[in-house]
């Protein structure tokens, strides 16, 4: 009913709190206004059937009205799922996630635990188990399950959030399915034989003990599929970098044959011997795991423990990480990079299916896999490709999150006058703004801060003058807590050691809004140009720009690129900002709003804070949207602050 384009159009629509440009909604399509018009009168036509509309508001776009909500969900649940029969229902917890979600979200009225399981064949323990899951899920975007005795469960929530969350999860956008991976001019592969190769590799790898994550084995799962299409084709590969007589002394080169042997009885064909050598690349380098837990220096050799030592010292050098003695890092890091070493020197590059996910959710992480990338480019002399320095980011992303849980939250004091009164008001709005995150561990009157024992304290929050000397900071705040006084105090907990508050790494100088630029180069080419003439770098810096570029696209999605040089190049941080009238093409990604970031060379500040607001412009469909129509540096201050 609706066509890929029109979708796109309703999903945008779903997802926008204010009306959507025309111009915006043509580039999510990649088309022009005037089709875009088209799509969205026929769009427009079959909602309006369905209790919704598509109004144009003068001067600011497009907006979704719903005038039947009961007819419009009907709507949605067509387009969500059709009838189910047990071979097409969703069988990962990942894929039954997602049918629960559509399901409550559609659905009026209150839905029963055994209802869904019998819907989707699994036990109730296992809808339970689901729906942990969905419940964190929704909770992000602000819908609740609300739970009634012999009736069930029925979202709640804001019909504005129902829509958001829905536009994320109506159409199955991100669902892949294996089947689609192996097809070529011949006919697909049927799923059940997708089904018995799998269950080949893993008679394999259990009868010889090979340890190899869900995604390698994955890979080798549609490596085998290709090869059986190709040589049913007579297509056959011609091995380089490597001489195959090398690998077949190889032990993995045994069980490749192995699995090669059973997949030849299952199909009927013969597998030539460079498709065996390549399935042995899959396997090589795979440590054989024994049950026995091993020390780092025991599991790994001497070689890949020197070269993550320098990976680390190397990221803690330029992002101050704190992560360099991370044993479970090393660990891990040592245990990927052996087989991703062997697949890069026999030129195997593998599809990293989370990559965009990284990019968006773990940028701090991904500039470390740049470096560790770079590092191991030294070493071995080959270009690690952006799907590798993904996964390395995944690891490093890990260790980032277990050095905040190991910090724990800071533990707080709060100091007022002898009134009681005051001094509980102050703990308990503590408590209900920061929640998990500050341990407030008691209040006290002036007159008996002498007599308290401060360690483990890291910080007074007073609502008077101290005067006395203390050894830790103190915040002072109004009696009754204002927004700004939770401000101050947030700043302190989250981003203590930054130099500068955050806008004042964007300046009125360095931001040029609604520009005209045809090509990526030309848009950098500017930029560099300006910041020369404020002798803010020198020659060398577009070229450190360009190197960084070349190792990965720095076009995060959403129209937004966040360019840098490959190492700091200036003598002070600072946001470098572009925004474009109409967008240009950045690596095979439409770009749209440039934020030329320059980090301060030896720089010991905290510029977490400047990660987590870019990565909220990258997610933020409406935020990007505003930021396109400042016309003014004070504009686009403006949105920033809100």
């Amino acid at each position: 009913m609706l066509s890929t384009r029109m979708k796109n159009i309703l999903r945008e629509l779903l997802a926008a709190e204010q009306p959507i440009t025309g111009t915006y909604l043509a580039n999510v399509n990649q088309v022009t206004p005037r089709t875009t018009r088209d799509d969205i009168k026929h769009l427009d036509a079959i909602l309006h059937q369905h209790g919704a509309t598509i109004v144009s508001v003068i001067s600011k776009g497009y907006k979704l009205e719903v005038n039947d909500e009961k007819n419009f969900r009907i709507f949605l649940q067509s387009l969500s799922y059709k009838d189910h029969t047990k071979d097409d229902i969703p069988t990962t917890p990942e894929e039954r996630v997602s049918y629960i979600i559509r399901r409550l979200l559609l659905n009026e009225r209150y839905i029963k635990l055994d209802d869904l399981a019998d819907e989707l064949y699994v036990s109730r323990s296992t809808i339970q188990a689901d729906l942990k899951t969905v419940k964190q899920i929704l909770h992000k975007y602000g819908i609740e399950l609300e739970p009634r005795p012999n009736y069930g469960l029925k979202a709640t929530g804001d019909e504005m959030r129902f829509r958001f969350c829905l536009s994320e999860y109506l159409f199955d956008r991100d669902e892949i399915k294996v089947n689609s991976l192996v097809e070529t001019p011949l006919s697909p592969i049927p799923v059940e034989d997708l089904d018995k190769i799998q269950a080949i590799i893993m008679k394999q790898l259990y009868e010889h003990e090979i340890s190899l994550s869900d995604i390698a084995i994955h890979n080798l799962l549609i490596h085998i599929a290709i090869a059986y299409k190709r040589i049913v084709s007579k297509h056959y590969v011609a091995l380089v970098h490597q001489d195959i007589d090398e690998i077949t002394k190889q032990k993995e080169y045994k069980v490749a044959k192995k699995i090669v042997s059973d997949v030849e009885k299952l199909f009927h064909v013969k597998f030539p011997k460079v498709e065996i050598a390549y399935i042995t690349m899959h396997l090589l380098g795979i440590k054989l795991l024994s049950q026995t837990k091993n020390a780092v220096d025991d599991v790994l050799s001497k070689e890949i423990i020197q070269l993550i030592n320098l990976i680390l010292y190397r990221i803690d050098e330029q992002l101050e990480l704190g992560i360099q003695n991370d044993k479970k890092l090393i660990m891990d890091l040592g245990l990927h990079l052996k087989p991703a070493i062997n697949r890069i020197k026999f030129g195997m590059n593998i599809r990293n299916p989370m990559l965009k996910d990284i990019k968006n959710n773990y940028p701090l992480a991904y500039e470390a896999g740049i470096i560790a990338g770079l590092t191991i480019k030294e070493h071995i002399g080959v270009e690690i490709d952006e799907n590798e320095i993904g996964y390395l980011a995944l690891h490093i992303g890990a260790a980032i999150e277990r050095k905040k849980l190991k910090t724990g939250p800071k533990r707080c004091l709060v100091v007022c006058a002898s009134g009681l009164g005051t001094a509980q008001l102050i703990y308990y709005r503590l408590k209900s703004y920061f929640g998990s995150n500050l341990e407030v561990v008691g209040t006290t009157p002036l007159y008996k801060l002498k007599d308290i024992d401060l360690k483990g304290i890291d910080f007074i929050v007073s609502s008077i003058l101290i005067k006395q000397s203390i050894d830790i900071p103190v915040i002072q705040v109004n009696a009754v807590l204002k927004e700004q006084d939770l401000k101050t105090i947030e700043r302190f907990l989250f981003h203590q050691n930054s130099k500068q508050p955050l806008l004042t790494y964007f300046k009125k100088e360095l931001t040029f809004l609604r520009k005209r630029f045809d090509s990526q180069r030309e848009a950098l080419e500017f930029l560099n140009t300006k910041l020369i003439d404020q002798a803010l770098v020198d020659e060398t810096f577009i070229e450190a720009v360009y190197k960084r570029e070349q190792i990965a696209s720095t076009a995060f999605g959403n129209f937004v690129a966040i360019p840098h040089p490959i190492t700091p190049k200036t003598d002070q941080t600072f946001v470098s900002v572009c925004t474009l009238k109409k967008p240009i093409d950045w690596n095979g990604t439409l770009v749209q709003i440039i934020f030329l970031l320059c980090v301060k060379k030896n720089s010991q500040e905290d510029l977490q804070e400047m990660y987590d607001l870019l990565g909220k412009i990258i997610e933020n469909k409406t935020l990007v949207q505003n930021i396109l129509k400042a016309k003014t540096f004070e504009d686009f201050i403006q949105v920033i602050k809100e």
